[in-house]
């Protein structure tokens, strides 16, 4: 226990980074604007900053606040957190879930991330074989026979037969990688790549948008194929769509997705913070950050770079084929109609979208590294090592059952989706009815430097909960019996379920052996000596 009190960020700005490199990731670049553009485009945007405003933020100051409340009764995992909020061991249990979710999603998401390497590795020696003086859809038809090549889409194991062995090298590079950084602890690994990594990605990301909104229109034959109406496809708003549920569900998982909410990484980064580190403003600031990268980035480099080259049939088409299509099988193409530069500017955008996926792939090792040194007494190489064990298992299962991704997929569903909402909705009610609105308020104010308008007390306590709730119980009963028949119809997807009680079933005896022995060490496990 004590090598774990040691562990501390180095600065303040280290664990705004560290968060906020948590959050920045794959979904901002090419999840939110397929997103934003299905959805309304500049009407996405109202659905999109009341989810901000009502969910997010105010989850996320409460996440904040209760993992630094755990961090000075010495705990940091997400069940020794929880279980301080509920008073007993059900938080415990169901704080196992905010360990499950970045375990579970890095078994694929370190795969996801393989695919930004490769592909930056590929457009730095001459790019994927494109040639822009075919027909469209055959110059689309071979970045697509790339991707699905590369990302062993055809069936099963494909990518062990020696075909794959960029995808292999990609992989193992990306994975050490990881595994380096968080075995070198919380302030020298974690936190010491994302103060690099982050303005790296902020200076690359501007690189790229320059050169989208400097390429006026390339083609004076297609006089409507320009910028100005590559920002328009997408933000000129569509009303109508603010009358469909759907729209308002894709808002509110567009922020959890985004924002790391519910994920079990914030509760454990801020229980590193000193007792009375400001945990107002940093959330706020990680926040924000988080923002400028999906909204002012992202949306406005995909979809706009899309259009000036393949109009509004071809980024229609790119939508609709989702947000990995959208980003390796569609921008590829785009690439390619830049001219000499296009691979530089193709391989600036995928390593861009490298650095934000391993900031995002790093964090979601620490949780389970921290659950293990804390409920094992393990050292923090030996947890690592664990950790490491663990993620490659779950790496050989998702490289091996590759069919039309269906392990991943399910994966990413019930744990990176499905699960995100319930952890979510169980903080919120355990901080503002258990530990209770005025205490909690109390907290994140503790060292705060600023003051959070009171009408977020209200929204803590009583928008927020029922929001989730409904969500929760409208996607149950409309979608939850399909969803389940779904995750059993191919082998792939069979395998990730197994996978996914295998996990949780793992996590839950691990709890198990830790609650027994703080018990034996005579800990405060039930918060019936309150550090506030």
């Amino acid at each position: 226990m004590a090598s774990a009190q040691q562990e501390q960020w180095g600065t303040k700005l280290g664990v705004i980074l560290a968060v906020a490199g948590s959050a920045v990731g794959l979904g901002n670049f090419l999840r939110f604007p397929g997103q934003a553009a299905a959805n309304g485009g500049g009407a996405f945007l109202i659905p999109y900053f009341a989810a901000l405003l009502l969910l997010g933020i105010p989850i996320g100051w409460a996440e904040w606040a209760m993992g630094r409340y755990g961090g000075k009764k010495g705990f940091h995992s997400a069940p020794g957190i929880m279980g301080l909020m509920a008073r007993n061991s059900a938080g415990r249990y169901l704080g196992v879930i905010g360990v499950l979710i970045p375990l579970g999603v890095s078994f694929y998401y370190v795969f996801i991330e393989a695919w930004t390497f490769g592909y930056f590795l590929k457009f730095l020696t001459g790019g994927v074989g494109i040639d822009v003086s075919a027909p469209i859809a055959d110059q689309a038809a071979t970045a697509s026979a790339f991707y699905n090549s590369f990302t062993g889409t055809a069936q099963d194991g494909v990518l062990f037969t020696g075909d794959s062995k960029l995808t292999i090298i990609s992989w193992i590079i990306v994975f050490t990688l990881n595994i380096f950084f968080v075995f070198r602890g919380l302030s020298k690994g974690i936190e010491k790549f994302c103060s690099y990594a982050m303005p790296a990605m902020a200076v690359l990301a501007v690189i790229v948008l320059v050169r989208v909104l400097t390429l006026g229109t390339p083609d004076p034959n297609l006089p409507d194929q320009n910028v100005v109406n590559g920002l328009g496809y997408m933000w000129n708003p569509n009303y109508s769509k603010l009358g469909d549920f759907q729209t308002w569900l894709a808002a509110a998982g567009q922020i959890f997705f985004s924002l790391s909410v519910g994920f079990g990484v914030i509760i454990n980064y801020a229980s590193y913070m000193k007792r009375n580190d400001d945990v107002a403003l940093s959330g706020l600031t990680a926040s924000a950050t988080n923002e400028l990268f999906e909204v002012g980035f992202g949306g406005m480099i995909t979809l706009t770079a899309a259009f000036v080259f393949l109009g509004v049939s071809g980024t229609t088409a790119a939508v609709a084929t989702g947000s990995f299509g959208l980003g390796f099988s569609t921008l590829p193409v785009v690439f390619a109609h830049m001219g000499p530069i296009g691979n530089m500017v193709g391989a600036a955008w995928f390593f861009m979208l490298f650095l934000a996926a391993i900031t995002s792939s790093l964090s979601m090792y620490q949780p389970a590294v921290a659950l293990l040194k804390e409920s094992l007494g393990w050292s923090h190489q030996k947890a690592t090592a664990g950790i490491a064990a663990l993620g490659t298992i779950g790496a050989i299962l998702t490289l091996w059952f590759t069919q039309g991704g269906a392990f991943w997929s399910t994966v990413d569903f019930w744990v990176g989706t499905y699960l995100i909402f319930i952890m979510a909705g169980v903080q919120i009610i355990y901080f503002a009815w258990v530990f209770g609105i005025d205490r909690g308020w109390k907290e994140i104010h503790n060292g705060a430097s600023i003051q959070i308008p009171p009408v977020f007390k209200f929204i803590m306590k009583y928008v927020a909960p029922v929001y989730l709730i409904i969500v929760f119980v409208g996607f149950t009963v409309q979608n939850l019996a399909a969803s389940v028949r779904a995750s059993w119809a191919s082998t792939g997807s069979r395998v990730g379920m197994i996978t996914i009680g295998a996990t949780l079933l793992f996590l839950i005896l691990v709890v198990r052996s830790g609650q027994a022995r703080w018990r034996r060490e005579g800990r405060d496990l039930n918060d019936t000596q309150p550090a506030d």
